[in-house]
Formats: structure tokens, sequence, C-alpha cells
């Protein structure tokens, strides 16, 4: 696997709102648009020459990769592979509205679980199978811009871990994982 950065996008009002967003879309904050620029800073400190960039084409995350990448790469290129998992007759509800067997708080973690029992979603293995074809086809380095669900499957896979193994992963906004010879590295401002 060659070197990775991986993004998620900047928050949105849906984010901010404890909405599940699956394939529909919502504007960035403009916390998430500071976040995007806190994103083009860590990445301004890394040597991206011969990097390619691919972003989902939803547009919170095409607009938080213009944000985080301006200045960095020559293109940027969208791929439906990196879209956000598909949440079925869940997508645009609040966590606080889905009928299911015990509480949901409002933790992303706690959250994850709900990704994988959506009513006609997608599912963990669907998103396995897309993730997977999306990175047998990359050719060189690159950074990646997608979404919470999808960049913790994409990372998953990299390590080598199994999708049990997806809530183990960390989330966050305003981060970028670093993913080289089968070790992940958070890297955030300040660290």
């Amino acid at each position: 696997m060659p070197p990775l950065y991986i993004l998620r996008h900047g928050q949105t009002v849906w984010n901010a709102e404890h909405r599940i967003q699956g394939r529909l879309d919502s504007p960035l904050t403009a916390e998430g648009k500071a976040q995007a620029r806190a994103q083009n800073e860590i990445l301004r400190g890394r040597d991206l020459t011969g990097f390619q960039a691919f972003c989902s084409p939803q547009g919170r995350a095409f607009h938080t990769a213009s944000i985080a990448l301006e200045g960095l790469v020559p293109a940027v290129h969208t791929d439906p592979r990196l879209a956000e998992i598909f949440v079925g007759a869940w997508e645009g509800l609040r966590r606080d509205e889905l009928v299911v067997d015990r509480p949901v708080d409002e933790s992303e973690e706690s959250a994850l679980d709900l990704y994988e029992r959506a009513p006609g979603g997608e599912g963990f293995q669907g998103l396995h199978v897309r993730c997977t074809a999306f990175l047998a086809d990359l050719q060189g380095p690159s950074v990646l811009v997608t979404h919470g669900i999808t960049s913790r499957m994409l990372r998953l896979i990299i390590l080598g871990k199994d999708i049990a193994e997806i809530g183990m992963l960390p989330g966050g906004q305003g981060v970028v994982y670093h993913l080289e010879e089968g070790e992940m590295h958070r890297l955030s401002i300040g660290a």
C-alpha cells in the first residue's frame, strides 16, 4: 500500500444536530471550515511531492478538500467509492429519532453500530467491498478526503483488521491520519 493521508470532512450543520447524513448532505459549519484549515496547516508540514488527491463527490467532503488541499496538490479527483456509507431509511434522521432496541447516546463511537443496522442500508460488508476496490486501484501516494465511517473502513482495511474492530479506530474532524508501512499516525495541530 502506498503512503496515504486520510481526512474526514469538517463539521457540518447535520453533524452539529446529531443527524445521520449518509448519502445526503449538509453544509460545513464555521467550525467545519476551521477544521479543514487545520488539516491544510498539518499537510503543509508534509512533503506531498508526487501525491495524488481523491475525494468523495459529496459536497461536505469536496468543500473540505478545497480548503484542506488548497495550494498543496495540482488537482482533486472525485471517486464515488469514497462516499459515506448508505444508511437507507435512517438518512436525515437525528439519532434520538431512531427506533432501536437500546438508548443511543450522542457520541460517534456509540452510534457506529447504527450504520451497520440501518434498514435498507449498505452495511459494513458492502462498504468494505467498495473501499477494498478503491484501494486496489490506487497507483501511488495519495491524500483521501472522505467521511467518518468510510475513513474508518479504509484505515481498517489498510491495517489488516477485521470489520468487527471498526469501533476501535479513532475518528475525529480536523485531524489527518497518516498510514505508511502498516502503521497509522494521527496528526493534529500542536501534536
